[in-house]
């Protein structure tokens, strides 16, 4: 489940390669190469459904639940394929998760501040942060 959740977000916000297309959401330069990396600070997932073995690629949807100086909680429901689901019914949701994402200076590891840029893109898609159901 992290991997899916780590390739969501790679697929949502970091800038594409030359001649690859992108979300009009995928504005963050991250790696060594650029001098900015994204670190995960916290995450937490909720199962809500075994996820069963299938040919169509799940349907992950992404939001954000805060958009803070330097960092950013980035919401998400893991549901099943598009292809597959009863239209009277909708979706089922097996899973739904938050990672709070920290932007560093990759040569010092300090918090580096949203961009503009960052910021424009992604408002937009700001919602409700995920309440869990905690134990205890």
């Amino acid at each position: 489940m992290l991997k899916l959740l780590e390739e969501a977000r790679v697929r949502a916000f970091w800038l594409p390669a030359e001649g690859e297309t992108a979300p009009s959401t995928a504005v963050l330069a991250s790696g060594t190469h650029t001098g900015v990396l994204t670190l995960i600070a916290r995450q937490e997932i909720e199962y809500l459904a075994p996820v069963p073995y299938q040919r169509h690629p799940l349907d992950i949807q992404l939001w954000f639940g805060k958009l803070g100086g330097s960092s950013i909680d980035v919401c998400y429901d893991v549901c099943s394929p598009i292809e597959t689901s009863d239209p009277t019914v909708g979706q089922t949701v097996y899973a739904r998760a938050t990672s709070t994402v920290v932007k560093v200076d990759a040569s010092t590891g300090r918090p580096l501040r949203l961009s503009s840029v960052e910021r424009a893109a992604w408002e937009p898609f700001t919602g409700d942060p995920i309440v869990f159901a905690h134990r205890g």
